[in-house]
């Protein structure tokens, strides 16, 4: 079960790793200083992860990775717009 427990609080975590960098990004409404290679990185790779997690039917790898992937469009877009 401990297990369970830090597969979750990781996911949490990783999750959510770029939501500081958008409400950054939407006070300063600037976007001069961030990577937009980074974000299109990111994005690749928590959608390879969500279709990973499809394949082996994991809810944790899936709703984690599908979330990011949200967020990630967001920062993306906030991007676009404030640069």
């Amino acid at each position: 079960m401990e297990w369970y427990i830090v597969g979750v609080t990781a996911a949490l975590l990783t999750t959510f790793g770029f939501v500081p960098q958008i409400i950054k990004m939407y006070r300063s409404k600037s976007a001069k200083d961030v990577s937009i290679v980074t974000f299109f990185q990111f994005s690749a790779g928590v959608l390879l992860w969500a279709l990973y997690g499809i394949h082996l039917r994991d809810i944790i790898i899936i709703a984690a990775n599908t979330v990011s992937f949200m967020i990630l469009l967001v920062a993306i877009a906030l991007y676009y717009r404030y640069y």
